[in-house]
């Protein structure tokens, strides 16, 4: 799927959302590194990214190729702010109507109304290709983004005790999400 397409935000900056290209690889892996440094809310480490330039080369490709899979990658004054991402949940025809939702922005930019704007139109762009259920997992202490979430409306529909085990020895459990696209 290819989508381009410009945001006023509230601050009156210009919001583009954009798929990823290919020349893009190696600052979204630099940007995986970063986001998964500046916060415990994602599932690896900063070194646990080892893709190489060429394997982030292909995924991107293939998420430019696909049907039902996409990545929107944002930008303001040609700055990369944060991804959001649409997959698919397998290619068995009873999965055919759910997709997973993933988003993550630099810290910089939280709370400027962006990762809304991006989930948003990620939402309105899974419900166009034909799905009708996205689902997410939230960490229960993004206490921001579990309240963005339900005022897109997703529900909570149940609690993964221990999903997360971080270096310390310490747990994290994950909220599991849901909304109809409708």
């Amino acid at each position: 799927m290819r989508f381009e397409k410009n945001y006023t935000l509230e601050d009156g900056k210009i919001l583009v959302l954009r798929n990823a290209y290919k020349e893009d690889a190696q600052r979204l892996l630099d940007y995986l590194k970063i986001v998964m440094a500046e916060t415990k809310f994602l599932m690896r480490e900063p070194e646990e990214i080892n893709l190489t330039v060429e394997e982030e080369t292909d995924f991107i490709q293939k998420q430019i190729e696909s049907e039902k899979d996409f990545m929107l990658l944002g930008e303001i004054d040609g700055e990369h702010v944060g991804n959001c991402s649409i997959n698919s949940l397998g290619n068995y025809k009873r999965y055919a109507h759910r997709c997973s939702v993933s988003i993550a922005l630099y810290q910089k930019y939280c709370g400027m109304g962006i990762g809304r704007k991006m989930l948003t139109t990620a939402l309105e762009l899974a419900k166009n290709i034909g799905y009708e259920q996205a689902e997410l997992e939230v960490s229960v202490e993004n206490t921001h983004a579990i309240c963005l979430y339900k005022n897109l409306g997703f529900e909570i529909y149940g609690t993964q005790k221990n999903n997360m085990k971080y270096k310390d020895g310490t747990y994290c459990d994950m909220l599991l999400m849901m909304k109809f696209l409708e």
